[in-house]
């Protein structure tokens, strides 16, 4: 009976907050949250933001070309909240109601619907890193390269916006601790990794930075295999002296002020 009662009470937690964060996307399209209620209303309409985004960054790995189908997942970071794609649902069938989270110990405190297989990696970059979003994704040209070496050659100076060689994480099956610890590892001073014969993973302070990385990651990886594909050429690459001068401009890059 004490069984049944934790269980009541979790199922109806989650049916609170799922309750709450629908309510957000009435205040996220400007109707007043309850006056009492600021707090809670600033945190609706945070998610209901985040959700937004997440769903808009989803939609695009698969335009882009870089997933097929529901392959590949998106998480956002709010607070200590990791809202997330769920498993095996389209991403042009989500809206506002499908809103799915969970916390950083992997217990769902959002929605209904089954979180992505690959939650274990989404949750050990948030535990161990500052990141706020990661982008995972089954992009061809990365893919094939994860196969061919152990680490993607210097072919261009963009690795040092993913903090050096991006490293490749040994094969181990999806959605398992051990990919997650491999993961990791490749992961060590990088922003973004490849993961042998399944994809891509970056993370970034926003999802606009993580999905970039992860577009520049398939790039290079599309370069790498363009130019090693003439027979008797072999294409020339950066020493790790030349990378580390381009990490030092980088610093500096963009607009000031």
């Amino acid at each position: 009976m004490a069984e049944q009662r934790d269980d009541e009470r979790r199922t109806a937690d989650v049916q609170r907050r799922t309750a709450d964060v629908r309510g957000s996307a009435v205040d996220a399209r400007g109707s007043a949250a309850g006056a009492g209620e600021p707090r809670r209303g600033t945190a609706r309409r945070e998610v209901a933001r985040a959700w937004d985004d997440l769903v808009t960054t989803a939609r695009r790995t698969v335009s882009d070309g870089l997933v097929v189908g529901t392959s590949g997942n998106v998480s956002v970071r709010v607070g200590d909240t990791v809202l997330v794609t769920p498993s095996g649902v389209p991403y042009d069938r989500l809206t506002p109601d499908d809103v799915t989270g969970v916390d950083l110990d992997g217990r769902q405190v959002l929605g209904t619907l089954v979180p992505t297989s690959e939650l274990p990696m989404h949750l050990a970059v948030y535990r161990t890193t500052g990141a706020l979003a990661v982008v995972h994704t089954h992009a061809v040209h990365a893919t094939a390269v994860s196969t061919l070496v152990t680490e993607l050659p210097l072919i261009h100076y963009m690795a040092a916006a993913l903090g050096g060689p991006v490293r490749v994480a040994p094969y181990a099956t999806y959605g398992s601790d051990e990919l997650a610890e491999n993961m990791l590892h490749a992961l060590t001073g990088r922003s973004g990794c490849l993961l042998q014969n399944h994809g891509t993973l970056t993370h970034g302070s926003t999802l606009a930075q993580a999905y970039d990385r992860t577009a520049q990651l398939e790039w290079m990886c599309r370069l790498w295999l363009t130019a090693s594909s003439l027979p008797g050429l072999t294409p020339s690459l950066l020493s790790r002296e030349q990378l580390t001068e381009v990490e030092e401009r980088l610093r500096g890059y963009g607009q000031r002020g």
